[in-house]
C-alpha cells in the first residue's frame, strides 16, 4: 500500500508539473502576442513620423525637389539621353554606391570584430556633428526661406549650438529616451533628403531596389555582415551603438549604489550579488540594463521545478505535496547569465531589518512598467531612411 501511494504521489507530482508546464507555456504565446503587437505598433509611430516629415519638406520646400549637383558615388549623371542608356546609368551609379556601402560595412564589422570602439565611436561622432549641424542648418535655412521668416544670425547660431550639443549627448551618452528616439528620427529624415536630392532621378529607384537586396542578404546570409555585427554583439552582451539603431527601450550604462551596515562588514548580501568591506561602507556596481531579444528572456523566465524525489526528502510527515515553481520577478531586469555577478542589481534582502539600506519593495505596476520599457524592439536607421527616401521621391511626382 505504501509503494502503491508513492506511486499515486509520483503520478500526480507529474501530472501537476506537466499541467505548469503547459500553463506557462500558454503564458509565454499569450506574451510573445501582446508584446509582438505592441512592438510592431512602437514601429509605426516613429517610421510615420519620419516619412511624414520627408513629405511635408518635399511637398512645401522647392529645395529639395531638383539639383544640378549630384553625389560623388554617382558619376553617371546625364539626364538628356535616352532611356535606355539612362537604365544602364542607373544600374551603374547603384553597384557604385552599394561597393562603397558594402566597403564601409565591412569595415565597421573588423572594427568591432578586434574592439576598437573608440575609432567606432569618433567615425559616428563625426557623422552625427554634421547632420546634426551642417544638414540642420540647411534645413533650417531652407524652411526659413520657403516660409519667409526672418531672423538673425545670432538667434540661429544658439539655436544650432543647444540643438547639436543637446543631440550628441543624448544620441551618444545618455538622455531622456523620448529626446533620443526624436533626435534619431531628425537624423534619419534629414539623410533621406539628402539622398532625394543629390541622386539622380532614375538612379534613386534602382539603388531602393538594389539596397533592399543587399540589405536581405547582409542580414540573411550565414556570413552577413549586419548579421555578424548582431551576433557578435549578443556574444558579447553588448547593445549596438545608439548612433546607428532606434531603440524603444533604455540602454544606458549606470551606477546603482547601496549601503552595507556595519555588521556585513566582508560578507555579501542575501544572493550573493557582491560583498562589503571591512568598514561597512557604500558598494558600488555598474548594471547594464540592456535590451535582451526574446529568446534569451524566455532562457531568464525559465521554471525550476523540485523533483518529486527531492521533494520527498524535504517534505515532513503529514503535510501534503506541491510542486514548487520559482519564477523571480528581478531575474527578467537583470543582465544574462554571462555578466559576473558583481555586475548585476542588487538583490532584496529577505531580512526585515535590511529594509533601509535596500529600500522599499517595488510596486507591481513600477515594476511591469519598467518590465514593459526594457522589452524594447531595435530598427536600423538606414530601414527609416529607406522607406523614407521611397515615400518622398515618390511624393515629389
Amino acid at each position: 500500500r505504501r509503494q502503491q501511494r508513492q506511486q499515486h504521489q509520483q503520478q500526480q507530482h507529474a501530472a501537476s508539473m506537466e499541467e505548469r508546464r503547459r500553463r506557462y507555456e500558454e503564458e509565454m504565446e499569450e506574451e510573445e502576442l501582446k508584446y509582438g503587437a505592441k512592438h510592431v505598433i512602437k514601429l509605426f509611430i516613429p517610421v510615420s513620423l519620419c516619412m511624414l516629415v520627408v513629405v511635408a519638406t518635399m511637398n512645401t520646400i522647392s529645395f529639395y525637389r531638383s539639383t544640378n549637383v549630384y553625389m560623388i558615388y554617382t558619376p553617371f549623371t546625364d539626364q538628356n539621353v535616352d532611356n535606355t542608356t539612362k537604365i544602364l546609368q542607373s544600374f551603374a551609379n547603384a553597384f557604385i554606391l552599394l561597393g562603397f556601402i558594402v566597403v564601409m560595412t565591412t569595415v565597421l564589422i573588423l572594427l568591432y570584430k578586434f574592439r576598437c570602439y573608440k575609432i567606432i565611436h569618433g567615425w559616428l561622432m563625426i557623422s552625427s556633428l554634421m547632420m546634426l549641424f551642417l544638414f540642420t542648418f540647411t534645413y533650417l535655412a531652407e524652411v526659413l526661406r520657403a516660409y519667409n521668416v526672418p531672423i538673425d544670425v545670432y538667434s540661429v547660431a544658439l539655436f544650432m549650438w543647444n540643438f547639436g550639443v543637446v543631440g550628441m549627448i543624448c544620441i551618444h551618452w545618455r538622455g531622456p529616451l523620448l529626446l533620443q528616439q526624436g533626435y534619431l528620427i531628425m537624423i534619419s529624415a534629414l539623410m533621406a533628403l539628402v539622398f532625394i536630392k543629390f541622386l539622380p532621378d532614375w538612379t534613386t529607384w534602382v539603388v531602393l531596389g538594389v539596397i533592399s537586396v543587399w540589405d536581405l542578404v547582409a542580414v540573411l546570409a550565414p556570413k552577413g555582415p549586419l548579421r555578424i555585427l548582431v551576433e557578435t554583439a549578443q556574444e558579447r552582451n553588448e547593445s549596438i551603438f545608439p548612433a546607428l539603431i532606434y531603440s524603444s527601450a533604455v540602454a544606458y550604462m549606470t551606477t546603482a549604489t547601496t549601503d552595507d551596515g556595519a555588521g556585513n562588514g566582508g560578507s555579501g548580501n542575501g544572493s550573493g550579488n557582491g560583498s562589503g568591506n571591512g568598514s561597512g561602507n557604500g558598494r558600488e556596481a555598474n548594471v547594464l540594463f540592456d535590451v535582451r531579444d526574446r529568446h534569451q528572456q524566455q532562457q531568464r523566465r525559465a521554471v525550476a521545478v523540485v523533483s518529486p524525489e527531492q521533494q520527498q526528502q524535504q517534505q515532513r510527515p503529514g503535510e501534503e505535496s506541491e510542486v514548487i515553481v520559482v519564477q523571480p520577478q528581478q531575474s527578467r531586469r537583470r543582465s544574462s547569465e554571462n555578466v559576473p555577478p558583481q555586475l548585476n542589481e542588487p538583490s532584496v534582502n529577505p531580512n526585515p531589518n535590511d529594509t533601509a539600506r535596500n529600500g522599499p519593495p517595488l510596486s507591481n505596476d513600477t515594476t511591469e512598467e519598467e518590465e514593459d520599457e526594457e522589452r524594447g524592439v531595435k530598427l536600423g536607421l538606414g530601414d527609416f531612411i529607406f522607406y523614407s527616401v521611397l515615400v518622398g521621391k515618390a511624393s515629389s511626382y
